[in-house]
């Protein structure tokens, strides 16, 4: 069985990551090793099956996945989301990242890039290496919740700045509020559950996770909190201001109707006086009165004159 290729493989010993020669080796007793592999990789399926339970392939194997935390004795399956970060991509289609992690082993799968997860393989071959795989899976937790906030900021700053163009200007278009709205409700389709995997995980009683590594889960999982309560009151807002668009459009045609029927009123009674002068028939009077066409005229203005001031009486203007 040939062996799939690792995205990047580190052995990591008193907080010293060294590269993986040999991954069919046995994991380092006095510390712990992290194998990331690309879902795409031929024979990965396999390989992982000859070395893991089938529970754990089954889950690192997943084309589709939900953010979700089992704790279980032989180790923890944690499924987590990362925002989109990679070029040409939106935020809200948010990655999955898929992880087995026991005390000396973390294998880890995903389908397309993670900022967060490469800001760890960095981390590692500058030799700065988490400490435990405890510690390894609270701050990745930690680097994905961080980009979460900060999407989420921008999505507030772009909330407040079409909120202003709505209620002062009246510049945005419901398109606009739409599309931000879509935007806000992808992104929560995913935050929701992992707020509740990382919630999980921070009050998981196992040898994996030590008091300082649930202590920075619990404040991971507060931050994604905060970070889902701001997406719900954008939505909320954005939700008033399609309100207010809606309404704004809709006095806006009435506005124009009123005014067209008010038009209407004026000149039926003047397309009537005209209609009737129009007759080919004999016996209509002003045939043989050269001035007849005034006459009618200034009756006609005369008319609409009197029926726009009965109108503005009745304030219908």
């Amino acid at each position: 069985m040939s062996i799939p290729n690792t995205i990047c493989a580190f052995d990591v010993r008193d907080e010293r990551a060294g590269p993986v020669s040999d991954v069919t080796a046995n994991s380092p007793t006095d510390g712990y090793r992290w194998l990331h592999y690309d879902l795409a990789e031929p024979g990965l399926r396999d390989w992982l099956g000859t070395r893991l339970s089938s529970l754990a392939t089954g889950t690192l194997m997943q084309s589709e996945t939900r953010p979700r935390c089992e704790v279980m004795e032989e180790g923890i399956i944690l499924n987590l989301r990362g925002v989109n970060l990679n070029p040409g991509a939106s935020p809200e289609d948010m990655v999955s990242l898929r992880l087995w992690i026991t005390p000396q082993l973390i294998v880890s799968t995903r389908a397309r890039q993670i900022f967060a997860v490469e800001a760890m393989r960095q981390r590692l071959e500058q030799g700065d290496a988490p400490e435990s795989a405890g510690h390894f899976v609270a701050s990745l937790a930690q680097g994905l919740a961080k980009r979460i906030e900060t999407v989420s900021l921008e999505l507030e700053e772009a909330t407040d700045s079409l909120e202003d163009a709505v209620l002062s200007e009246g510049a945005s278009s419901g398109s606009d509020v739409a599309r931000l709205r879509q935007t806000i409700i992808k992104l929560r389709r995913y935050i929701a559950p992992q707020r509740e995997a990382l919630d999980i995980l921070s009050e998981a009683q196992t040898d994996i996770l030590n008091e300082d590594n649930l202590e920075q889960l619990r404040e991971t999982a507060n931050r994604t909190r905060r970070a889902l309560e701001e997406l719900d009151a954008c939505r909320d807002r954005l939700n008033v201001l399609s309100d207010h668009i809606e309404a704004a459009q809709s006095n806006a045609l009435n506005k124009n109707s009123y005014v067209l029927s008010v038009v209407a009123a004026i000149f039926l009674p003047l397309g009537f006086l005209t209609g009737l002068f129009g007759v080919n028939v004999a016996g209509m009077p002003g045939l043989e009165v050269h001035y007849a066409f005034w006459a009618l005229s200034l009756a006609s203005l005369a008319i609409g004159i009197a029926l726009f001031a009965v109108f503005r009486l009745l304030r219908w203007l």
